[in-house]
């Protein structure tokens, strides 16, 4: 009964993948960067037209990407997409990882099935927009003296 589960379940992951690349494949079985950042410089998050929604933590340091983490309730392409992306740009600089385009995520996979595309845009309009946060609360004093106050701010979502 178990050998008839496995092998069920095989078959489903097969067909439901049919139509990635071996890369897309490699990177949805064994993402990178998923979890949270504690007192993160930076933390977005953003819901697609799909509905899946990407967290990206951010801490900076010296102008750039110290660490990257990510958070999502999205399907497979989400989530491959999201772990490609913290990988490449971790310990870039926030200039360079802000040239990160969906083409590239596309490119990189080998050319992602219609349906997923938008994936690559969620991620990279995350991206973009937890950099520019990081870049506007890098650059603005912190009046708060209080862990409160800090924690209130890093709490704030951006919905797109």
């Amino acid at each position: 009964m178990a050998d008839d589960l496995d092998k069920i379940a095989r078959t489903l992951q097969e067909a439901i993948l049919e139509g990635y690349s071996e890369k897309f494949k490699q990177e949805f079985s064994s993402p990178k960067n998923i979890g949270k950042i504690e007192d993160a410089d930076s933390r977005v998050s953003i819901t697609g037209v799909c509905g899946d929604t990407i967290e990206i933590y951010l801490a900076l340091k010296d102008g750039k990407i110290n660490d990257i983490k990510f958070m999502t309730d999205g399907c497979g392409a989400t989530i491959a997409c999201a772990s490609y992306v913290t990988r490449m740009v971790k310990g870039k600089t926030i200039t360079d990882a802000l040239l990160m385009k969906p083409e590239d995520v596309d490119s990189y996979f080998e050319g992602l099935p219609d349906e997923s595309k938008h994936c690559a845009k969620l991620t990279i309009d995350t991206l973009k927009a937890a950099l520019n946060r990081g870049e506007i609360k890098k650059q603005k004093p912190n009046f708060s003296s209080t862990k409160r106050k800090k924690k209130d701010i890093n709490e704030r979502t951006a919905i797109f």
